[in-house]
């Protein structure tokens, strides 16, 4: 008794959790130093013995979370669909399986602002991604994992299993991408990862479902049952905080040491980051903390007597202490989302997820089910079409940190006033780019395409020239993806992270896919006011883009912008767009996929003389950039947009040995990536974000 008295006192005292987390610190600090920087792989390795912790179907892609000695991230392209059939009876969560294949390192990001895959897997302990050329599974899974898999063919055999699959496992990829899209611009995916909620739902369940046993057999049993939970969903950061903080307040009920929540919170983030230092960049396990930890230090001022008061704080707080974690990671909040989360929270906690548990259970109830998602998709569709609350925006560290101290001071201190600098940081982030008498030129790293972005002298003109694409091939339907990769989407971060809400002017060269391929996908997220094509006739994409964006003569406010073209070729390639642009004294080309001979009637034209950035035409390929052209215009540096192992071999060596006899430096983006320049009145300066 006198020893509990003891450790009563100690785990109320604040020193104790100053000391813990100076330690804390310092170990996150040896671990970060210490830690392994390469894999235990070599390159060669080819044959591995795994287990799936997690997989996919995908088409005919088949996508695998392996853990082995190291972890490693795999796929595995289909042949038939006789396969696939196969593949799906044997593919389970933990069975073991032997594979061959080809050792991948990860790349960086090459656009700036866009997901940096590399990273993300670097964080995980993951140096590699395999791709398998063959696999045969060499063993079953254990007890746990049967479970899982038991659980998972329930719901895949009830209707929107994907839903289901999310409150249930944790494992959103089921839902449709154009639905979950909507979740997102509105501010509400948050409800779809398992979270506090579910587990306070669950645990509140099983609790009712105990409560005429013995408090400290009830609470051991409840503990038991919510860690073998944790182990069926993989234990994602925010259901890890959920159980251990539940555990931790479960002892310090029963053991009344009556230590106070937001304690409990830092214990329950000590023990957390002590068993996985790497989990403090986890985007999850910020979320939880902020939210929690905000709604705890609010809690005074969240009370209130009206429900419908104190569910508005408790929206307003959430929005608060998240947002400077979205701004960082995804440049992008709904300030409406303190109004939606008002109806979809209690929507989703007291109807939607209950009812998730009892479909699962009773599948007679699937259909009732049903209807609460078509309510929840179609509100949601509705609501997004309302874009004024959006912001687009970018914080670096510095800013969170500001923010935060701020943040708290109004919240501990109750000085309201500071509120209001909060609103100065943001405003400050929005505007400064309208006094930045500087102009930016992005040549984007999207494969095998072409798309630039044009920023002119304090943001009067966004300029976009050509959109990339992948070129598709007609596939079987078997073999259909849910979700086509588009190239445009790390341009889209970039121009979030920008502030970016409009464009004034996209320019499509001409109609090939790879070059006009993305503009509805553009649109989806970012406004485009004017439009301009080409002359000649019309292809499917260019007939898409006319149907949605005006054609109009857009003059520029803070830089020239000339279209050089003067002669109708009976080809696509030559009727490219020639787009001749001047900011302050630096001159720029862009010729889209134009041809030699209407690159060479256009120094017969026009005075191209000391031009400082060309864009090569077509990719560098040897139809385009002749030794007369190239020495007609005599550019500092020549850009080559092509993508990494293309298959047309671009840039050619021809092209190559021009720019080498003329002096001229050039910048191939598949080997550099995007290219950015920064250009004053003076002068220019060029940045790269290699692979």
């Amino acid at each position: 008794m006198l020893y509990t008295q003891k450790l009563k006192i100690v785990l109320q005292s604040n020193l104790l959790y100053i000391i813990l987390f100076i330690f804390l610190g310092i170990w996150i600090g040896i671990n970060y130093l210490l830690e392994d920087k390469e894999s235990i792989y070599n390159e060669n390795d080819n044959k591995f013995i795994m287990t799936i912790t997690d997989y996919k179907f995908d088409g005919n892609k088949l996508s695998l979370d392996l853990k082995g000695r190291e972890d490693l991230v795999a796929s595995y392209y289909i042949s038939s669909e006789e396969e696939l059939n196969t593949l799906k009876e044997k593919i389970k969560y933990g069975i073991k399986i032997e594979v061959l294949g080809e050792l991948k390192a990860p790349i960086n990001n090459t656009i700036p602002y866009a997901f940096n895959y590399k990273k993300y897997l670097n964080n995980k302990g993951i140096f590699y991604t395999l791709a398998i050329s063959e696999l045969k599974v060499v063993e079953q899974e254990n007890l746990f994992y049967k479970i899982k898999n038991m659980i998972n063919k329930r719901i895949i055999s009830i209707d929107q299993s994907g839903y289901m699959k999310a409150f249930i496992l944790g494992d959103k990829d089921m839902i449709l991408e154009d639905s979950y899209n909507n979740y997102q611009k509105i501010g509400i995916t948050h409800l779809f990862a398992l979270s506090g909620m579910h587990i306070g739902l669950f645990s509140g369940l099983l609790l009712k479902l105990f409560k005429r046993i013995n408090d400290k057999i009830k609470y051991t049993i409840v503990i038991v049952i919510l860690f073998i939970y944790g182990f069926l969903v993989g234990f994602p950061s925010s259901i890890l905080r959920c159980i251990i903080f539940f555990t931790i307040n479960t002892i310090n009920k029963l053991c009344n040491f009556k230590i106070n929540s937001i304690k409990i919170l830092l214990l329950t983030i000590w023990v957390i980051v002590l068993s996985n230092y790497r989990v403090v960049v986890e985007v999850g396990f910020l979320y939880s903390i902020a939210s929690v930890g905000g709604l705890l230090i609010s809690s005074s001022f969240i009370n209130s007597s009206s429900k419908l008061l104190q569910a508005f704080k408790l929206s307003i707080i959430a929005f608060l202490v998240t947002l400077p974690i979205s701004l960082y990671n995804f440049y992008e909040v709904n300030i409406f989302s303190i109004i939606y989360n008002l109806f979809y929270i209690p929507y989703v906690s007291m109807i939607v997820y209950p009812l998730s548990l009892i479909s699962f259970i009773i599948p007679i109830f699937s259909k009732v089910f049903s209807i609460t998602i078509i309510i929840l998709e179609e509100s949601s569709n509705l609501l997004n079409k309302i874009t004024i609350g959006e912001l687009y925006l970018s914080f670096n560290i510095i800013e969170i940190i500001i923010y935060y101290i701020i943040l708290l001071l109004t919240i501990i201190k109750r000085k309201y006033i500071l509120f209001s600098l909060l609103g100065v940081i943001i405003l400050i982030d929005i505007l400064i780019p309208y006094f930045d008498s500087n102009g930016y030129i992005y040549f984007l790293d999207i494969g095998q395409g072409d798309s630039s972005l044009i920023i002119s002298p304090y943001k009067k003109d966004i300029i976009m020239i050509d959109t990339g694409g992948i070129v598709s091939f007609k596939k079987e339907e078997w073999m259909n993806s849910s979700k086509e990769y588009m190239v445009s989407d790390n341009v889209i971060s970039l121009m979030k992270a920008l502030g970016i809400k409009k464009i004034d002017l996209l320019i499509l060269s001409h109609g090939d896919a790879d070059h006009a391929k993305e503009v509805t996908n553009i649109l989806d997220e970012i406004n485009i006011n004017c439009l301009k094509i080409n002359n000649g006739e019309l292809s499917n994409y260019e007939k898409i883009a006319t149907k949605l964006i005006k054609q109009c003569q857009y003059e520029p406010e803070q830089m020239k912008l000339t279209y050089l073209n003067y002669k109708d070729y009976n080809d696509e390639n030559a009727n490219s767009v020639l787009s001749y642009m001047k900011i302050y004294k630096t001159k720029i080309i862009s010729f889209g996929d134009a041809t030699k001979e209407s690159e060479e009637d256009i120094i017969k034209k026009y005075n191209l003389k000391k031009t400082d950035i060309v864009k090569l035409s077509h990719h560098g390929s040897k139809t385009s950039s002749s030794y007369e052209y190239l020495k007609e215009i005599e550019p500092e540096i020549a850009i080559i947009s092509s993508g990494r192992n293309n298959r047309f071999n671009h840039p050619s060596q021809e092209t190559i040995e021009t720019l080498e006899k003329l002096n001229i430096n050039y910048l191939n983006t598949q080997q550099v990536g995007t290219i950015e320049f920064i250009i004053n009145k003076n002068k220019y300066k060029k940045i790269i974000y290699e692979p």
